[in-house]
């Protein structure tokens, strides 16, 4: 009888300390510590453990360099010793002065502006154009898409090799066209160099693009063609209605990987024309910031080119994303 008259006692009681306010107010404060200490990196903290190299990789190869780029371009900066203690005073803006001073780094972003408005639309067009053509085909296909992609991850200096053969004075190039072929050639030429230089690297990194292109169109449903299709719309009203529109998300991305490669431009140049010839009308900014930095003794100057550059890359990836549909907002 005392045992049944206990475990009656045990029920009663533990509804009162369990189903109180102040009991649930006891276990929710229970429980959000439970889950503070459990969860300190956030809901998925395996999430944040993977990613973790690529943060650390990203913080050590750019994010350090391009502060420190922001510090050498504030600063009267000189190469010293390794060990050895000089002083680097503020200088403000006296190295921006200094180097937008020199004519031949205004040209400088004339040049890559001219290589952007050529590259970039022809990237686009030429990527878009091709991966929707690749998509539709079924007798070579994976030939047809190595055959794209091989100028891509060939070595630079192989390939400026061919196009110096095609594109001299005397190349194939001009030997097929006989009395049109531009005098001076090519390459030589103060207006066609950097056009040359455009479509020569259009063609090297199409591939690359063109396998963006691939990606996306794989996301967009068929079912959109055979309505179209059903519409009386043809080939080319399907891929204006349905084809652009559906890969609009890779074509920003397009627009942005291209934007930021071409503002980098520097292998090209230095190649194919000896180093930004003739006479600065292929320089591009990267190739002053090297010759100033390395070559003339002045890092401070071509720190504060490389910061204006920045700014003018991500004032340009700002408008692409704002207007080719990248924000929805």
């Amino acid at each position: 009888r005392k045992a049944a008259v206990n475990t009656m006692t045990d029920t009663l009681q533990a509804p009162a300390t369990s189903g109180s306010p102040a009991g649930r107010s006891a276990d929710a404060d229970a429980g959000g510590r439970t889950r503070r200490i459990r969860h300190p990196l956030g809901r998925n903290p395996l999430g944040l453990l993977f990613s973790a190299p690529y943060l650390v990789f990203v913080l050590v190869v750019f994010a350090y360099p391009v502060g420190y780029a922001f510090f050498i371009a504030f600063h009267d900066f000189f190469f010293a010793a390794p060990g050895a203690q000089v002083d680097r005073p503020f200088v403000g803006f006296e190295n921006f002065v200094t180097a937008f001073s020199d004519p031949a780094v205004i040209r400088s972003f004339g040049n890559v502006a001219v290589f952007l408005i050529i590259n970039v639309p022809l990237t686009v067009v030429l990527a878009l154009v091709l991966a929707a053509a690749l998509n539709k085909v079924v007798h070579f296909r994976t030939f047809l898409r190595v055959s794209y992609y091989v100028p891509y991850v060939t070595a630079s200096v192989a390939v400026v090799g061919v196009w110096l053969f095609l594109f001299s004075g005397g190349g194939f190039v001009n030997s097929l066209l006989g009395p049109l072929a531009p005098d001076p050639s090519w390459l030589i030429n103060d207006q066609l160099a950097m056009p040359t230089i455009a479509i020569f690297v259009t063609w090297k990194q199409l591939g690359f693009y063109i396998l963006l292109y691939l990606a996306a169109l794989q996301g967009v449903p068929k079912e959109l063609y055979e309505s179209a299709s059903t519409d009386g719309a043809g080939a080319i009203r399907s891929f204006f209605s349905v084809t652009v529109p559906g890969v609009r998300p890779a074509t920003v991305l397009v627009l942005l990987v291209s934007t930021v490669t071409g503002a980098n431009l520097f292998t090209e140049p230095y190649l194919l024309t000896g180093g930004g010839g003739p006479n600065g009308a292929s320089a591009s900014p990267v190739l002053i910031m090297y010759q100033k930095g390395l070559q003339q003794g002045q890092p401070d100057v071509a720190a504060a080119i490389g910061v204006v550059l920045v700014f003018v890359v991500l004032i340009i990836a700002l408008l692409q994303n704002r207007f080719a549909g990248g924000d929805e907002r």
